[in-house]
């Protein structure tokens, strides 16, 4: 269990590193990209697109929330967000489903 608990603190430092570290987008912008949840457009078309479809991301993607205002700095970071948010939610997903099929084996 060593292994997997230095893993999670590994994980658990990158968010809080990306969720409360220093940066251009605020900590409130980090934490919406993060969870997917709560984004304006042209925001919300392109993180989300970061988030569930990447391949679909497109230049007039970035080309429209740099028109809305958005840095090159500050996208990073909200990309970045958007795109550990969405591992963390299929890291958990799949612990859940393997302690799932541990917990069935058990029983049966």
């Amino acid at each position: 269990m060593l292994i997997e608990d230095n893993k999670r603190a590994a994980h658990r430092a990158l968010e809080d590193r990306i969720l409360n570290g220093e940066g251009r987008a605020s900590p409130e912008q980090r934490a919406r990209a993060f969870g997917n949840a709560g984004l304006a457009p042209p925001l919300d078309g392109l993180l989300g697109k970061v988030a569930t479809r990447p391949t679909q991301v497109t230049d007039a993607d970035f080309a429209a929330a740099r028109a809305a205002g958005f840095g090159e700095d500050e996208l990073f970071e909200l990309v970045i967000c958007a795109a550990v948010g969405q591992s963390a939610r299929l890291y958990d997903a799949g612990l859940a489903a393997l302690a799932d099929a541990v917990a069935g084996e058990e029983d049966g």
